[in-house]
């Protein structure tokens, strides 16, 4: 006599909603420019050779990608220097800004999260997926539970067969 047992997707009949943050991973390749490489003994900036230097360097290079502007030199430059670096980028780079590559990434998931649809998480328990192939900045993480907090039931961190509780509203 062959006995067979059904199997129970307890996971699937739960009603969680599972996010994983990863999905809102903006493709492209992310470059760091450091205007140190533009300073004179690297103290200071000269405007004759920098305006020089934004006139023959090739813009093309950045074509497509998150270009993150810093200096990490100890030296004084001017916020006109940046602003020029950001006017030749702007029509080629998908995403220029002030800082590291750490500050770029917490961007990038930033304007990610702005553009989602909190309706459809609304009164829903969610699940806040932790690990995976791609490295998500911890400001990720905050933001989204920031959102998700003023529309879900319950948020929850992990995987749906195990999850540490984060948020549960009280009805």
């Amino acid at each position: 006599m062959e006995i067979q047992e059904n199997i129970i997707n307890k996971v699937a009949q739960s009603g969680l909603l599972s996010f994983d943050l990863a999905e809102l991973y903006p493709q492209g390749e992310r470059i760091l420019y450091d205007i140190k490489d533009n300073l004179f003994h690297g103290l200071m900036l000269r405007e004759k050779d920098f305006r020089e230097f934004i006139k023959e360097h090739n813009w093309e290079q950045y074509t497509g990608k998150h270009v993150a502007i810093t200096c990490s030199a100890d030296a004084i430059v001017p916020t006109w220097a940046y602003m020029l670096l950001a006017n030749r980028l702007a029509p080629v780079a998908q995403t220029v800004v002030f800082g590291n590559l750490e500050l770029l990434e917490t961007i990038l998931f930033e304007r990610q999260l702005e553009k989602l649809d909190l309706e459809k998480y609304r009164d829903q328990r969610i699940v806040i997926k932790g690990c995976g192939e791609i490295a998500i900045p911890e400001s990720a993480f905050i933001d989204l539970t920031v959102r998700l907090t003023g529309v879900s039931k319950s948020i929850m961190y992990g995987e749906p067969c195990s999850t540490v509780p984060i948020y549960k509203r009280k009805d």
